[in-house]
């Protein structure tokens, strides 16, 4: 069994050690950061604080894009489109990680606290009871503050939070 996480896209593209995890694992992304994917790459904002870095990561956006509209991945995310919620077929990434995309719908539950991508991110994570992984340590604090019913693991515990899955399921 893999350890699922939803998160976004670009977090593929930003920390490349999510596609060779210690496990397996599948990462449920929200179709809205797929979109967001191309308004990054056409951005001329930095990502980065370095050039080099954001350079590297644009580069890897580019090719994440490249990747997802290839005619069998298209095909796979075209067709869960067509309902809310409905998820697409496994996107292999690499020997042990494949994402799954969600047509996520934001309903405005958390309007008021988090930005559209952040509530689809929440509402997916509540309705498929998986884990949130994220680098935004303001989004963690406003979750826990919030009182958000979900789970969150920043993402400098990535490792830890693959080994918890395990020490949960062997005990």
């Amino acid at each position: 069994m893999s350890r699922q996480f939803v998160t976004e896209a670009v977090m593929m593209a930003i920390y490349g050690e999510l596609l060779v995890p210690g496990g397996p694992v599948e990462y449920i992304v929200p179709y809205s950061t797929v979109l967001e994917l191309y308004e990054l790459r056409d951005s001329d904002e930095p990502l980065m604080n370095y050039q080099e870095d954001d350079t590297h990561v644009k580069s890897k956006i580019k090719e994440l894009i490249t990747y997802f509209e290839e005619p069998l991945n298209q095909k796979k995310i075209n067709r869960c489109l067509t309902m809310p919620w409905a998820k697409s077929s496994t996107i292999l990434l690499g020997g042990q990680a494949q994402m799954v995309i969600i047509n996520s719908m934001d309903t405005a539950t958390y309007g008021e606290l988090f930005d559209p991508i952040e509530t689809e991110l929440l509402l997916s994570s509540q309705r498929e009871n998986v884990p949130i992984l994220t680098d935004q340590f303001e989004l963690i604090q406003r979750i826990i503050e919030g009182g958000v019913p979900v789970q969150v693991y920043d993402i400098d515990d990535f490792d830890y939070a693959m080994e918890e899955e395990n020490f949960r399921r062997s005990h």
